[in-house]
Protein backbone atom coordinates (compact mmCIF):
# COMPACT_ATOMS: atom_id res chain seq x y z
CA UNK A 1 0.00 0.00 0.00
CA UNK A 2 3.08 2.46 0.98
CA UNK A 3 4.19 1.98 -2.61
CA UNK A 4 1.26 1.81 -4.36
CA UNK A 5 0.69 5.43 -2.41
CA UNK A 6 4.41 6.92 -2.83
CA UNK A 7 3.77 5.95 -6.99
CA UNK A 8 0.46 8.14 -6.76
CA UNK A 9 2.51 10.69 -5.22
CA UNK A 10 5.10 10.75 -7.75
CA UNK A 11 2.52 10.52 -10.47
CA UNK A 12 0.75 13.59 -9.28
CA UNK A 13 3.65 15.53 -8.89
CA UNK A 14 5.10 14.75 -12.53
CA UNK A 15 1.42 15.69 -14.08
CA UNK A 16 1.47 18.57 -12.23
CA UNK A 17 5.15 19.66 -13.42
CA UNK A 18 3.68 18.94 -16.67
CA UNK A 19 1.19 20.86 -16.21
CA UNK A 20 3.58 23.77 -15.84
CA UNK A 21 5.99 23.18 -18.24
CA UNK A 22 3.77 22.95 -21.07
CA UNK A 23 1.77 26.04 -20.14
CA UNK A 24 5.01 27.81 -19.58
CA UNK A 25 5.64 27.29 -22.80
CA UNK A 26 2.60 28.91 -24.21
CA UNK A 27 3.57 31.98 -22.11
CA UNK A 28 6.88 32.05 -23.45
CA UNK A 29 5.41 32.13 -27.14
CA UNK A 30 3.72 34.94 -26.11
CA UNK A 31 7.14 36.92 -26.91
CA UNK A 32 6.05 36.30 -30.21
CA UNK A 33 2.70 37.84 -30.20
CA UNK A 34 4.21 41.17 -28.81
CA UNK A 35 6.67 41.32 -31.64
CA UNK A 36 4.35 40.84 -33.88
CA UNK A 37 2.15 43.43 -31.98
CA UNK A 38 4.92 45.88 -31.96
CA UNK A 39 6.44 45.06 -35.05
CA UNK A 40 3.33 45.92 -36.89
CA UNK A 41 2.66 49.26 -34.92
CA UNK A 42 6.17 50.75 -35.66
CA UNK A 43 7.19 52.37 -38.96
CA UNK A 44 9.13 49.67 -41.59
CA UNK A 45 12.48 50.94 -40.78
CA UNK A 46 12.42 50.22 -36.89
CA UNK A 47 11.14 46.34 -37.46
CA UNK A 48 14.35 44.53 -37.22
CA UNK A 49 14.97 46.68 -33.74
CA UNK A 50 11.54 45.44 -32.66
CA UNK A 51 12.44 41.72 -33.24
CA UNK A 52 15.87 42.03 -31.58
CA UNK A 53 14.37 43.20 -28.42
CA UNK A 54 11.52 40.75 -28.10
CA UNK A 55 13.97 37.99 -28.83
CA UNK A 56 16.70 39.36 -26.90
CA UNK A 57 14.21 39.89 -23.80
CA UNK A 58 14.09 35.94 -23.58
CA UNK A 59 17.85 36.01 -23.12
CA UNK A 60 18.89 38.58 -20.85
CA UNK A 61 15.68 38.41 -18.64
CA UNK A 62 16.51 34.57 -18.27
CA UNK A 63 20.06 34.92 -17.06
CA UNK A 64 18.85 38.07 -14.88
CA UNK A 65 16.24 36.13 -13.27
CA UNK A 66 18.31 32.78 -12.89
CA UNK A 67 21.13 35.27 -11.27
CA UNK A 68 19.12 36.94 -8.39
CA UNK A 69 15.62 37.10 -9.60
CA UNK A 70 13.82 33.92 -8.41
CA UNK A 71 16.31 34.37 -5.59
CA UNK A 72 14.27 37.50 -4.37
CA UNK A 73 10.88 36.18 -5.50
CA UNK A 74 10.59 32.50 -4.14
CA UNK A 75 14.05 32.34 -2.06
CA UNK A 76 13.54 31.44 1.77
CA UNK A 77 13.52 34.62 2.95
CA UNK A 78 11.76 37.54 4.97
CA UNK A 79 8.24 39.45 4.80
CA UNK A 80 10.25 41.70 1.78
CA UNK A 81 13.16 39.45 0.01
CA UNK A 82 14.08 36.21 -0.63
CA UNK A 83 17.17 35.52 -0.09
CA UNK A 84 18.17 31.64 -1.47
CA UNK A 85 18.50 30.19 -5.11
CA UNK A 86 20.79 32.35 -6.07
CA UNK A 87 22.25 31.12 -9.67
CA UNK A 88 19.76 28.36 -8.70
CA UNK A 89 21.89 27.20 -6.14
CA UNK A 90 20.04 24.37 -3.91
CA UNK A 91 16.81 24.54 -6.07
CA UNK A 92 14.88 21.55 -5.36
CA UNK A 93 14.12 19.67 -8.00
CA UNK A 94 10.67 19.75 -7.10
CA UNK A 95 10.83 23.45 -7.81
CA UNK A 96 12.51 23.59 -11.55
CA UNK A 97 9.01 23.52 -13.73
CA UNK A 98 7.80 26.49 -10.95
CA UNK A 99 11.14 28.86 -12.17
CA UNK A 100 10.24 27.62 -15.46
CA UNK A 101 6.96 29.27 -15.50
CA UNK A 102 7.37 32.41 -12.89
CA UNK A 103 10.45 33.15 -15.53
CA UNK A 104 7.53 33.58 -18.49
CA UNK A 105 5.77 36.28 -16.32
CA UNK A 106 9.33 38.02 -15.46
CA UNK A 107 10.30 37.84 -19.09
CA UNK A 108 6.29 39.11 -19.58
CA UNK A 109 7.18 42.20 -17.34
CA UNK A 110 10.13 43.05 -18.90
CA UNK A 111 8.61 43.06 -22.80
CA UNK A 112 5.65 45.23 -21.95
CA UNK A 113 7.88 48.26 -21.83
CA UNK A 114 9.42 47.49 -25.10
CA UNK A 115 6.60 48.93 -27.25
CA UNK A 116 6.26 52.15 -25.22
CA UNK A 117 10.02 53.04 -26.42
CA UNK A 118 10.04 51.62 -29.38
CA UNK A 119 11.60 53.76 -32.53
CA UNK A 120 13.85 55.75 -30.18
CA UNK A 121 15.11 53.75 -27.10
CA UNK A 122 19.07 53.11 -27.02
CA UNK A 123 19.88 49.30 -27.57
CA UNK A 124 21.96 50.17 -24.07
CA UNK A 125 19.20 51.15 -22.27
CA UNK A 126 16.80 48.08 -23.85
CA UNK A 127 19.65 45.65 -22.11
CA UNK A 128 20.15 47.77 -19.13
CA UNK A 129 16.48 47.85 -18.04
CA UNK A 130 15.09 44.13 -19.38
CA UNK A 131 17.97 43.07 -17.20
CA UNK A 132 16.61 45.08 -14.41
CA UNK A 133 13.26 44.82 -14.43
CA UNK A 134 13.20 40.89 -14.59
CA UNK A 135 16.10 40.33 -12.13
CA UNK A 136 15.70 43.14 -9.84
CA UNK A 137 12.15 45.44 -9.93
CA UNK A 138 9.85 42.50 -10.70
CA UNK A 139 10.62 39.87 -8.24
CA UNK A 140 9.93 41.73 -5.04
CA UNK A 141 6.72 42.61 -5.88
CA UNK A 142 5.79 38.69 -6.31
CA UNK A 143 7.67 37.86 -2.78
CA UNK A 144 5.20 40.26 -1.16
CA UNK A 145 2.19 38.73 -3.07
CA UNK A 146 2.51 35.22 -3.85
CA UNK A 147 4.72 33.71 -0.79
CA UNK A 148 3.54 32.83 2.30
CA UNK A 149 6.26 35.04 4.35
CA UNK A 150 5.29 37.93 1.60
CA UNK A 151 3.45 40.94 4.19
CA UNK A 152 0.60 41.66 0.73
CA UNK A 153 -0.28 37.88 0.87
CA UNK A 154 0.14 38.00 4.93
CA UNK A 155 -2.61 41.19 5.23
CA UNK A 156 -5.19 39.08 2.51
CA UNK A 157 -4.04 40.68 -1.05
CA UNK A 158 -5.78 38.49 -3.54
CA UNK A 159 -4.13 38.56 -7.14
CA UNK A 160 -4.61 34.69 -8.81
CA UNK A 161 -1.96 35.57 -12.19
CA UNK A 162 -0.60 39.10 -12.34
CA UNK A 163 -3.22 42.37 -12.53
CA UNK A 164 -0.70 43.96 -9.72
CA UNK A 165 2.54 42.12 -9.71
CA UNK A 166 2.90 42.01 -13.68
CA UNK A 167 0.73 44.43 -15.71
CA UNK A 168 0.19 47.50 -12.95
CA UNK A 169 4.52 47.34 -13.04
CA UNK A 170 5.26 46.73 -16.47
CA UNK A 171 2.51 50.20 -16.97
CA UNK A 172 4.20 52.34 -14.38
CA UNK A 173 7.51 51.43 -15.58
CA UNK A 174 6.05 52.12 -19.43
CA UNK A 175 4.92 55.72 -18.04
CA UNK A 176 8.26 56.44 -16.36
CA UNK A 177 10.08 55.22 -19.58
CA UNK A 178 8.32 57.65 -22.31
CA UNK A 179 8.23 60.61 -19.48
CA UNK A 180 12.18 60.63 -19.60
CA UNK A 181 12.53 59.35 -22.98
CA UNK A 182 10.47 62.24 -24.61
CA UNK A 183 7.82 61.94 -27.89
CA UNK A 184 9.11 60.65 -30.86
CA UNK A 185 10.44 63.22 -33.53
CA UNK A 186 7.83 64.74 -35.28
CA UNK A 187 5.08 63.28 -33.14
CA UNK A 188 3.73 66.25 -31.04
CA UNK A 189 5.05 69.57 -33.19
CA UNK A 190 3.62 71.53 -35.89
CA UNK A 191 0.61 69.77 -37.46
CA UNK A 192 0.45 67.01 -34.42
CA UNK A 193 1.07 64.63 -36.90
CA UNK A 194 -0.44 60.98 -36.40
CA UNK A 195 2.94 58.57 -36.50
CA UNK A 196 1.04 55.24 -38.31
CA UNK A 197 2.36 51.78 -37.99
CA UNK A 198 3.43 49.85 -40.98
CA UNK A 199 0.96 46.64 -40.74
CA UNK A 200 -2.27 46.21 -39.39
CA UNK A 201 -2.28 42.33 -40.29
CA UNK A 202 1.29 42.09 -38.11
CA UNK A 203 -0.38 43.62 -35.14
CA UNK A 204 -3.44 41.58 -35.89
CA UNK A 205 -1.61 38.39 -35.63
CA UNK A 206 0.23 39.65 -32.69
CA UNK A 207 -2.53 40.30 -30.74
CA UNK A 208 -4.56 37.19 -31.78
CA UNK A 209 -1.27 35.24 -30.32
CA UNK A 210 -1.91 37.37 -26.77
CA UNK A 211 -5.45 36.19 -26.70
CA UNK A 212 -4.29 32.55 -26.76
CA UNK A 213 -1.10 32.91 -24.74
CA UNK A 214 -3.67 34.82 -22.00
CA UNK A 215 -4.80 31.53 -21.83
CA UNK A 216 -1.83 29.58 -20.83
CA UNK A 217 -0.51 32.41 -18.90
CA UNK A 218 -3.83 32.66 -16.32
CA UNK A 219 -4.39 29.19 -16.60
CA UNK A 220 -1.34 27.86 -15.81
CA UNK A 221 -1.17 30.05 -12.38
CA UNK A 222 -3.14 27.37 -10.52
CA UNK A 223 -0.04 26.36 -10.73
CA UNK A 224 -1.38 22.18 -10.00
CA UNK A 225 -3.86 20.10 -12.04
CA UNK A 226 -4.02 16.72 -9.91
CA UNK A 227 -5.88 18.47 -7.02
CA UNK A 228 -10.09 17.78 -6.39
CA UNK A 229 -11.39 20.70 -8.63
CA UNK A 230 -8.28 22.13 -10.26
CA UNK A 231 -9.60 21.02 -13.60
CA UNK A 232 -13.22 23.17 -13.25
CA UNK A 233 -10.93 25.78 -11.65
CA UNK A 234 -8.83 26.34 -14.94
CA UNK A 235 -11.74 25.71 -17.40
CA UNK A 236 -13.38 28.77 -14.85
CA UNK A 237 -10.02 30.68 -15.31
CA UNK A 238 -9.73 30.14 -19.43
CA UNK A 239 -13.38 31.05 -19.88
CA UNK A 240 -13.05 34.17 -17.51
CA UNK A 241 -10.13 35.11 -19.61
CA UNK A 242 -12.10 35.24 -22.96
CA UNK A 243 -15.18 36.82 -21.35
CA UNK A 244 -13.14 39.83 -20.45
CA UNK A 245 -10.79 40.12 -23.61
CA UNK A 246 -14.92 39.53 -25.27
CA UNK A 247 -16.13 42.94 -23.03
CA UNK A 248 -13.58 44.80 -23.68
CA UNK A 249 -13.59 44.29 -28.00
CA UNK A 250 -17.51 44.23 -28.05
CA UNK A 251 -17.90 47.69 -25.81
CA UNK A 252 -15.17 49.83 -27.69
CA UNK A 253 -16.07 48.16 -31.29
CA UNK A 254 -19.90 49.37 -30.50
CA UNK A 255 -18.29 52.84 -29.31
CA UNK A 256 -16.04 53.13 -32.19
CA UNK A 257 -18.65 52.42 -34.90
CA UNK A 258 -21.03 55.02 -33.24
CA UNK A 259 -18.59 57.88 -33.67
CA UNK A 260 -17.81 58.29 -30.30
CA UNK A 261 -14.11 58.54 -30.65
CA UNK A 262 -13.75 60.17 -34.18
CA UNK A 263 -15.33 58.93 -37.67
CA UNK A 264 -18.11 56.01 -37.18
CA UNK A 265 -15.66 53.01 -38.26
CA UNK A 266 -14.69 49.36 -37.01
CA UNK A 267 -11.51 50.31 -35.25
CA UNK A 268 -8.99 47.26 -35.53
CA UNK A 269 -6.55 48.80 -33.17
CA UNK A 270 -8.43 50.12 -30.29
CA UNK A 271 -10.67 46.98 -30.49
CA UNK A 272 -7.63 44.65 -30.34
CA UNK A 273 -6.28 46.67 -27.06
CA UNK A 274 -9.68 46.66 -25.73
CA UNK A 275 -9.35 42.91 -25.60
CA UNK A 276 -5.92 42.75 -24.05
CA UNK A 277 -6.78 45.16 -21.60
CA UNK A 278 -10.00 43.47 -20.61
CA UNK A 279 -7.49 40.21 -20.14
CA UNK A 280 -5.22 42.03 -18.12
CA UNK A 281 -8.57 43.28 -15.75
CA UNK A 282 -9.44 40.02 -14.87
CA UNK A 283 -5.76 38.38 -13.83
CA UNK A 284 -6.59 38.92 -10.10
CA UNK A 285 -9.87 37.72 -9.59
CA UNK A 286 -10.22 35.48 -12.52
CA UNK A 287 -10.40 32.32 -10.37
CA UNK A 288 -12.97 33.70 -8.09
CA UNK A 289 -15.14 35.37 -10.52
CA UNK A 290 -18.51 34.03 -12.34
CA UNK A 291 -18.84 34.59 -16.06
CA UNK A 292 -21.29 37.45 -16.25
CA UNK A 293 -18.51 39.37 -13.70
CA UNK A 294 -15.56 38.44 -16.12
CA UNK A 295 -17.52 40.19 -19.11
CA UNK A 296 -18.69 43.31 -17.14
CA UNK A 297 -14.89 43.66 -15.82
CA UNK A 298 -13.46 43.27 -19.25
CA UNK A 299 -16.14 46.42 -20.82
CA UNK A 300 -15.23 48.59 -17.87
CA UNK A 301 -11.40 47.79 -18.77
CA UNK A 302 -12.27 48.63 -22.47
CA UNK A 303 -13.43 52.47 -21.51
CA UNK A 304 -10.47 52.26 -19.16
CA UNK A 305 -8.39 51.81 -22.06
CA UNK A 306 -10.22 54.59 -24.42
CA UNK A 307 -10.19 57.07 -21.32
CA UNK A 308 -6.45 56.77 -20.48
CA UNK A 309 -5.23 56.37 -24.18
CA UNK A 310 -6.32 59.76 -25.27
CA UNK A 311 -5.80 61.53 -21.64
CA UNK A 312 -2.13 60.65 -22.71
CA UNK A 313 -2.69 62.06 -26.65
CA UNK A 314 -3.76 65.35 -24.80
CA UNK A 315 -1.37 65.24 -22.22
CA UNK A 316 1.53 65.24 -25.44
CA UNK A 317 2.88 61.68 -23.76
CA UNK A 318 4.06 59.84 -26.71
CA UNK A 319 3.64 55.70 -26.25
CA UNK A 320 3.27 54.31 -29.64
CA UNK A 321 1.75 50.24 -28.10
CA UNK A 322 -0.48 52.17 -25.36
CA UNK A 323 1.44 50.10 -23.18
CA UNK A 324 0.48 52.42 -20.34
CA UNK A 325 -3.57 52.57 -21.01
CA UNK A 326 -3.40 48.57 -21.23
CA UNK A 327 -1.33 47.37 -18.84
CA UNK A 328 -1.47 50.29 -16.48
CA UNK A 329 -5.06 50.75 -17.00
CA UNK A 330 -6.12 47.32 -17.06
CA UNK A 331 -3.59 45.73 -13.79
CA UNK A 332 -4.96 48.82 -11.52
CA UNK A 333 -9.12 48.04 -12.83
CA UNK A 334 -8.38 44.46 -12.36
CA UNK A 335 -7.17 44.87 -8.55
CA UNK A 336 -10.60 47.00 -8.22
CA UNK A 337 -12.53 44.39 -10.08
CA UNK A 338 -11.23 41.76 -8.07
CA UNK A 339 -12.30 43.07 -4.94
CA UNK A 340 -15.93 43.92 -6.67
CA UNK A 341 -17.04 41.32 -8.43
CA UNK A 342 -15.07 37.96 -6.64
CA UNK A 343 -16.34 35.83 -4.65
CA UNK A 344 -16.46 37.69 -1.54
CA UNK A 345 -16.54 41.36 -3.28
CA UNK A 346 -18.54 44.33 -2.52
CA UNK A 347 -20.93 43.34 -5.13
CA UNK A 348 -22.42 39.82 -2.89
CA UNK A 349 -22.57 42.28 0.59
CA UNK A 350 -20.79 45.54 1.66
CA UNK A 351 -19.22 44.18 4.79
CA UNK A 352 -16.10 44.35 6.82
CA UNK A 353 -14.66 41.50 4.53
CA UNK A 354 -15.27 43.15 1.66
CA UNK A 355 -14.33 46.55 2.75
CA UNK A 356 -10.98 45.04 4.03
CA UNK A 357 -10.88 43.04 0.73
CA UNK A 358 -10.67 46.35 -1.47
CA UNK A 359 -8.38 48.16 1.10
CA UNK A 360 -6.24 45.38 0.33
CA UNK A 361 -6.56 45.87 -3.22
CA UNK A 362 -5.40 49.22 -3.30
CA UNK A 363 -2.89 48.76 -0.55
CA UNK A 364 -1.24 46.71 -3.15
CA UNK A 365 -1.63 49.02 -6.03
CA UNK A 366 -0.52 51.80 -4.22
CA UNK A 367 2.62 49.20 -3.06
CA UNK A 368 3.56 48.47 -6.69
CA UNK A 369 3.37 52.04 -8.14
CA UNK A 370 5.60 53.63 -5.25
CA UNK A 371 7.77 50.52 -5.87
CA UNK A 372 7.38 50.69 -9.62
CA UNK A 373 7.92 53.76 -10.23
CA UNK A 374 10.71 54.94 -7.84
CA UNK A 375 12.93 52.27 -9.08
CA UNK A 376 12.54 52.50 -12.98
CA UNK A 377 12.69 56.58 -12.47
CA UNK A 378 15.98 56.20 -10.78
CA UNK A 379 16.90 53.76 -13.58
CA UNK A 380 15.89 55.53 -16.56
CA UNK A 381 17.04 58.92 -14.74
CA UNK A 382 20.92 57.71 -14.67
CA UNK A 383 20.55 56.03 -18.39
CA UNK A 384 19.23 59.30 -19.60
CA UNK A 385 22.09 61.51 -17.34
CA UNK A 386 24.52 58.72 -18.94
CA UNK A 387 23.48 59.60 -22.48
CA UNK A 388 22.53 55.93 -22.84
CA UNK A 389 18.64 56.35 -22.67
CA UNK A 390 17.67 57.50 -26.38
CA UNK A 391 19.00 57.37 -29.89
CA UNK A 392 20.34 60.47 -31.35
CA UNK A 393 18.39 62.28 -33.93
CA UNK A 394 19.90 61.29 -37.22
CA UNK A 395 19.76 57.61 -35.85
CA UNK A 396 16.39 58.08 -35.08
CA UNK A 397 15.45 59.86 -38.79
CA UNK A 398 17.37 57.20 -40.52
CA UNK A 399 15.66 54.25 -38.56
CA UNK A 400 17.31 51.71 -35.85
CA UNK A 401 16.96 48.83 -38.24
CA UNK A 402 20.08 50.64 -40.39
CA UNK A 403 21.38 52.94 -37.70
CA UNK A 404 21.83 50.07 -35.02
CA UNK A 405 21.38 46.65 -36.83
CA UNK A 406 22.57 47.59 -40.53
CA UNK A 407 19.79 45.31 -41.57
CA UNK A 408 16.74 46.62 -42.67
CA UNK A 409 13.53 44.77 -41.81
CA UNK A 410 12.07 45.33 -45.55
CA UNK A 411 15.72 45.66 -47.75
CA UNK A 412 15.03 46.85 -50.72
CA UNK A 413 17.35 44.40 -52.89
CA UNK A 414 14.54 42.38 -51.92
CA UNK A 415 12.66 44.24 -54.85
CA UNK A 416 15.27 43.32 -57.33
CA UNK A 417 15.57 40.77 -60.27
CA UNK A 418 18.10 38.73 -60.01
CA UNK A 419 20.25 37.96 -62.77
CA UNK A 420 19.40 41.47 -64.05
CA UNK A 421 17.25 41.46 -66.90
CA UNK A 422 18.17 42.34 -70.58
CA UNK A 423 16.30 44.62 -72.56
CA UNK A 424 15.58 41.74 -74.93
CA UNK A 425 12.86 40.46 -73.14
CA UNK A 426 9.91 37.80 -73.68
CA UNK A 427 6.20 39.22 -73.09
CA UNK A 428 6.20 37.29 -69.65
CA UNK A 429 9.44 38.61 -68.37
CA UNK A 430 8.53 42.50 -69.32
CA UNK A 431 5.21 42.07 -67.58
CA UNK A 432 7.60 41.00 -64.57
CA UNK A 433 9.24 43.75 -64.94
CA UNK A 434 6.40 46.21 -65.38
CA UNK A 435 5.18 44.47 -62.14
CA UNK A 436 8.32 44.95 -60.27
CA UNK A 437 7.86 48.65 -61.14
CA UNK A 438 4.85 49.00 -60.27
CA UNK A 439 5.39 48.18 -56.92
CA UNK A 440 8.57 49.89 -56.33
CA UNK A 441 6.10 53.01 -57.76
CA UNK A 442 3.55 52.08 -54.94
CA UNK A 443 5.97 51.55 -52.17
CA UNK A 444 7.45 55.13 -53.00
CA UNK A 445 4.36 56.44 -52.99
CA UNK A 446 2.93 59.63 -50.81
CA UNK A 447 0.84 57.38 -48.85
CA UNK A 448 3.78 54.85 -48.04
CA UNK A 449 6.41 57.54 -47.70
CA UNK A 450 4.22 59.08 -44.98
CA UNK A 451 3.52 55.93 -43.26
CA UNK A 452 7.64 54.54 -43.80
CA UNK A 453 10.20 57.26 -44.06
CA UNK A 454 7.70 60.39 -43.53
CA UNK A 455 11.06 63.17 -42.66
CA UNK A 456 8.03 65.09 -40.71
CA UNK A 457 7.58 62.14 -38.57
CA UNK A 458 11.08 61.49 -38.26
CA UNK A 459 11.90 59.70 -41.52
CA UNK A 460 14.44 58.70 -43.29
CA UNK A 461 15.95 61.84 -45.18
CA UNK A 462 17.68 60.19 -47.46
CA UNK A 463 15.41 56.91 -49.07
CA UNK A 464 17.78 57.13 -51.91
CA UNK A 465 20.71 55.53 -50.12
CA UNK A 466 18.95 52.69 -50.80
CA UNK A 467 17.26 52.66 -54.19
CA UNK A 468 16.78 49.83 -56.26
CA UNK A 469 17.99 49.83 -59.98
CA UNK A 470 15.74 48.93 -62.48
Amino acid sequence: MATNTTDITELNDNLNDLFLLINGIILILMQIGFAGLEAGAVRAKNTTNIMMKNIMDISFSCVSYWLVGYALAYGEGNYFLGYTYWAGEGLPAAKRAHWFFQFGFAATAATIVSGAVAERCNYVAYIVYSITISGLIYPPITHWAWTEEGWLNKLGYVDFSGSGPIHLLGGVCSFFAVIFLGPRLGRFGAGDKEIVGHSVPLTGIGGMLLIVGFLSFNGGSLGTITNAGDSATVARVMINTLLGASGGSIVILALTKAGFFGPATWNFSLTLNAAITGMVSVCAGVNRMEFWASFISGAIAGLVFVMIHYFMLRCKVDDPLDAVAVHFGGGFWGLVSAALFAHGGIVYGVNKESGLFLGYEMLGACAIIIWGGATSSVMFGILKLLGKLRVSEEEERKGLDIAMHNEPGYHPMGWETFPPVSRQTSHVTQDARDSQKNAYRLRNSDFTNQAFLSTENGGDPHPSEFSVRM
